[in-house]
């Protein structure tokens, strides 16, 4: 895999220092953006400013090329699925942290009913546990 060490900063590094960086020419990084891969943002003068994450999707790029011979249509569907899958990730997380809640919610209200409506009132049950 490629990786190179940087230092993370918010400001964008143009084109020339990263073709540096990565031993690339320009017009590869030129390509990769024509083609949709990679998406650099512009300075006020339309600069290409390549940001951290630009970078991190260029080292991925670089390791489906260069180490596993992906085309660049392979790339870009390697790519949305890859994006598709984080975002599936995220939905799923949340939707855990809801279900966590809702359960929680519920056995609260279920204790507290049962409490309310028992014949004889107890202390809710505490697991024990016996270690032999």
């Amino acid at each position: 895999m490629v990786t190179k060490a940087r230092k993370k900063s918010k400001a964008g590094y143009m084109i020339s220092a990263v073709a540096e960086i990565y031993n690339l020419h320009p017009q590869t990084l030129r390509l990769y953006e024509r083609v949709g891969l990679l998406k650099p943002s512009r300075s006020q003068g339309n600069t290409r400013l390549y940001t951290d994450s630009d970078l991190e999707r260029l080292e991925i790029i670089l390791n489906l090329t260069r180490e596993l011979g992906v085309n660049l249509a392979g790339i870009e569907v390697i790519l949305n699925m890859r994006d598709k899958m984080a975002d599936m990730q995220s939905q799923m997380e949340s939707f855990i942290t809801f279900v966590r809640g809702e359960l929680a919610r519920g056995l609260s209200h279920a204790n507290e009913r049962r409490a309310r409506t028992a014949i004889v009132r107890a202390a809710p049950a505490k697991a024990i546990r016996i270690v032999k």
